[in-house]
């Protein structure tokens, strides 16, 4: 990919393919939902189209996305990636109502929303996942190639649209620099001043930023992609420091100074610089952990016309910008920089490491957590 901007992860192509994480849910049960799928104007099933064509186009898939009236979504918070500009701008350019479910939930979560609500109208349309439990569960995914799916890199999407990659980040440590010591290294988190503050976002059996957080620390104490042990001790002697905090973190949390400490994805510890002036963002430039996460259409969305809607418009320019506009790099990015149709304003305020990158492959994730699913619970309680 030739560019004048760099590349989200340098080294990307020649060191490893694919990606890591996430985070995101589960909802209630509700009433049965009627039959969604019906027939597009080419004949086929609503729940059955692989591409706008099958609608007869763009504008078939969006009145037929009308028809339905409504999205649900999931584990999709309003600060993360920019979620809350985008739901209101598809909300307002088509006029359908967007639900939006237990917005910190994790990517687990999703997935069992999806099992537990199957054939009720409340049940997920759409799923922004984790490396770890979108490939775990492709069998709940539907085809869908939008009509940008071309520019999207090999590497980053199932070649019949099962799964895209969407965007991507850096794993970093927030805080705040009122209440703690300017942090510089992972290390300095075992420190006596930090006794109480480190919060980790979610649970690394369950979430993709608490995985790839588990992973950075990994390789700051000598372990690897291949061997996240590492990190499992080291959380272990962080708990028994003292210093580990059991809390989920959320905006509320560190508004509230609850957790000073955070281990989160760079883009969504950047959102609190806007409202909390003295949190800052350290992505620890030895061990920078990169990955993106995928998008997904139930097969058994309650409006599947509106979930095919919903992805080309992600996959929009207009999307991609929007992405990009909340601190991720869109996987378009490259190609948008290209063709000029990404802002030169909101491509310089892409994130960018120089050097090596650490994105594990799917065989490497799903090791990894196997290995954090026996032995972590046992190293932090």
């Amino acid at each position: 990919m030739k560019t004048s901007f760099p590349s989200l992860f340098p080294s990307l192509m020649t060191k490893v393919l694919a990606c890591a994480s996430a985070a995101l849910l589960a909802v209630s049960c509700a009433p049965p939902e009627r039959d969604s799928g019906g027939e597009t104007d080419s004949g086929v099933r609503g729940a059955e189209a692989t591409s706008a064509a099958d609608f007869g186009g763009l504008d078939g898939l969006i009145s037929a996305a009308k028809a339905e009236g409504e999205l649900n979504v999931i584990a999709l918070p309003p600060n993360w990636a920019n979620y809350g500009e985008i739901i209101k701008a598809f909300s307002d350019k088509y006029g359908i109502k967007v639900n939006s479910a237990q917005p910190d939930a994790s990517s687990q979560d999703e997935i069992n929303a999806a099992r537990q609500q199957k054939g009720r109208s409340t049940a997920p349309d759409v799923f922004d996942l984790g490396q770890s439990v979108a490939l775990g569960n492709t069998d709940m995914f539907a085809p869908y190639r939008v009509q940008t799916f071309d520019d999207i890199p090999v590497a980053f999407k199932d070649p019949d649209g099962k799964w895209v990659n969407d965007y991507g980040g850096y794993m970093s440590i927030g805080y705040d620099s009122a209440k703690v010591p300017p942090v510089t290294s992972i290390d300095d988190l075992l420190k006596p001043e930090y006794r109480g503050k480190v919060a980790l976002n979610g649970d690394p059996t369950q979430a993709g930023a608490a995985f790839s957080g588990v992973l950075m620390v990994a390789l700051s104490q000598g372990g690897s992609v291949d061997d996240i042990a590492p990190g499992v001790e080291f959380f272990a002697k962080l708990k028994q420091a003292g210093n580990f905090l059991p809390v989920d973190p959320t905006p509320a949390t560190i508004g509230s100074g609850q957790t000073p400490v955070v281990i989160d994805w760079n883009y969504t510890n950047a959102a609190e610089t806007k409202k909390l002036p003295s949190w800052s963002v350290l992505v620890p430039p030895q061990y920078p952990v990169a990955g993106y996460y995928y998008q997904a259409i139930n097969k058994d969305a309650p409006h599947p016309a509106a979930a095919r809607l919903w992805q080309e418009f992600l996959y929009s320019d207009e999307g991609q910008t929007l992405y990009a506009k909340g601190g991720v790099r869109p996987v378009r990015a490259d190609t948008m920089l290209a063709d000029g149709t990404l802002a030169e304003d909101v491509a310089k305020a892409l994130p960018v490491v120089d050097g090596p990158v650490t994105v594990p492959t799917p065989a490497q994730t799903e090791a990894a957590s196997k290995y954090l699913a026996e032995h972590w619970a046992a190293a932090v309680g």
